[in-house]
């Protein structure tokens, strides 16, 4: 499966190569932004791993701490390039407006700020929470997305936008999720405080809050502005503060 996952990463990388190489042979100026970003890079990882180094440091010094952290977690989890490789790919096939790959790997600050993320919960994971925390904190201040590293979220996941998304610790976002901005997901004041959990193919629409202790079941759709505090069940669309259910499937009715 990691020799599959390998070859999956190297084919979108020479696609992003190929991208990169069309788009420099017909802009020189551009072309010198390519080169730093795509063209000087061996693989997949080096290039992701500068990108977020680049996007999180104000300055030379943490640029290199940033790329370094993200080497550290690439080159000890393969697996988090094949999942980068899905999240870039889901945007493609997400956003009506993009055709190609290098566009959303360049420009889409919710790309980067997801990768961040996953390089803080490998770092978390493996006893490095002081590091993990400068990663969300600097995606924050930088990107306006702040993921706790404690959180879960799986692969092929689209932030669409990407501006004032706050996910917090131990919050479970399944594969194929899509989060537009100004999302919070999180706990209630409740004790024992727990934390929702997104289930595979949600929509969640701009604005909407999502706490506590609660499910939304694969493939819901929370509405823009809907506050859910209360279980979505699968297939069912939840809108309005607060929310109430509509177009669920009949087997989800009671």
């Amino acid at each position: 499966m990691a020799e599959a996952a390998i070859m999956a990463s190297d084919s979108l990388w020479q696609a992003i190569r190929a991208e990169a190489q069309c788009a420099a042979a017909s802009d020189p100026v551009f072309a010198r932004s390519l080169a730093t970003a795509i063209l000087d890079h061996d693989d997949f990882s080096a290039a992701l791993a500068d990108l977020i180094g680049r996007r999180l440091g104000n300055s030379a010094t943490e640029q290199t701490r940033f790329t370094g952290f993200s080497r550290d977690a690439f080159r000890g989890s393969p697996e988090l390039i094949e999942v980068a490789s899905r999240d870039l790919r889901a945007i493609v096939r997400s956003d009506p407006a993009i055709t190609n790959l290098l566009p959303p790997l360049l420009n889409y600050k919710g790309y980067v700020a997801l990768q961040a993320w996953r390089v803080s919960s490998w770092l978390w994971r493996h006893d490095h929470r002081d590091a993990a925390l400068l990663f969300q904190n600097a995606a924050s201040n930088l990107l306006q997305v702040s993921i706790h590293p404690a959180a879960s979220i799986g692969s092929s996941v689209y932030l669409d936008h990407a501006t004032g998304i706050v996910i917090g610790a131990n919050v479970v976002i399944g594969d194929e999720t899509i989060i537009l901005q100004n999302v919070s997901i999180g706990r209630r004041g409740e004790l024992p405080a727990r934390s929702p959990r997104i289930g595979r193919g949600v929509y969640i629409g701009a604005g909407a809050t999502i706490l506590g202790d609660i499910s939304i079941g694969d493939f819901a759709k929370i509405g823009a502005g809907t506050v859910v505090t209360e279980d979505v069940p699968a297939g069912c669309t939840a809108v309005g503060n607060p929310a109430r259910l509509t177009n669920c499937p009949e087997a989800a009715l009671p």
